[in-house]
């Protein structure tokens, strides 16, 4: 049985621990300076948590899942003796963690994003010099308990991540917002609206996963020829919406870049 130790106890934190709470493989503990968010822990999760962490030992794993501008005061007196290190940390390089970690290389940086709080989450995983294939089975199994992983090669990989599905479930809203403020001014009551949007968005996405198809062709599938789905289609061709899409992902990865230099 391994200890697994969170150093914050936000959200994806809680995800994760109502994931793992019954995996007899782990045994759990937190470490939060929120006295609310510890009473909320400890009620919800019946969870060890404190304030500090204990010395780690090798065979431990320690989730660092502080926000990034706190993370080097939030290290400063972690002792981890060699324990296979995880962060949730966006921007964050390795070599930063590491500079703040007594130079370990023992460490996967996870780029997830906020659907792993109902356990339908994705994750990028990028694993340092020192992590061994056990390592990232350990760090895969994790992860994979909140939702599905991917690995990347290369740590640049992970501004392409977060550009495409770590930001990716506020495009999603974004766009179902549109469409209720448009049903809304078409004269659907709001409570039809929301159901309807509700169901589309999830029937197609479950219909895609589905399909051996692409997005393209599922697309062409239910536009007809001058039909109302093409009239519509027309104007989103119009507006460029696929050129516009790509500056807004081609903007997240630079400034997830961008952040990542600033911290270093």
């Amino acid at each position: 049985m391994k200890n697994i130790y969170f150093l914050g106890g936000g959200n994806i934190c809680a995800a994760l621990l109502g994931r793992l709470k019954d995996d007899t493989r782990f045994r759990l503990f937190v470490a939060e300076q929120n006295p609310e968010r510890q009473d909320f822990l400890r009620q919800n999760f019946s969870v060890e948590v404190n304030t500090t962490l204990p010395e780690l030992t090798p065979n431990d794993i320690l989730l660092l899942a502080v926000k990034p501008q706190d993370m080097q005061n939030a290290l400063q007196n972690v002792q981890h003796h060699g324990a296979l290190i995880l962060s949730i940390a966006a921007g964050l390089p390795c070599k930063t963690l590491s500079k703040w970690l007594n130079n370990t290389h023992r460490i996967v940086r996870i780029m997830p994003n906020t659907p792993a709080q109902i356990g339908m989450g994705m994750a990028g995983l990028f694993a340092d010099c020192e992590v061994s294939a056990e390592d990232k089975n350990q760090a895969e199994y994790i992860m994979n308990a909140v939702g599905k992983t991917f690995w990347v090669n290369e740590e640049d990989e992970l501004h392409t991540v977060t550009a495409v599905s770590g930001s990716g479930p506020a495009y999603v809203f974004y766009m179902m917002n549109a469409m209720f403020q448009a049903a809304i001014s078409l004269g659907m009551d709001s409570k039809t609206a929301k159901t309807a949007i509700l169901q589309t968005v999830i029937g197609s996405a479950q219909l895609a996963e589905q399909s051996e198809e692409d997005f393209a062709e599922l697309q062409r599938k239910v536009t007809s020829k001058g039909g109302t789905t093409a009239a519509a289609l027309s104007i989103f061709d119009e507006a460029k919406l696929t050129t516009i899409m790509q500056q807004a992902l081609e903007a997240c990865h630079h400034r997830s870049v961008e952040m990542g230099q600033s911290i270093d």
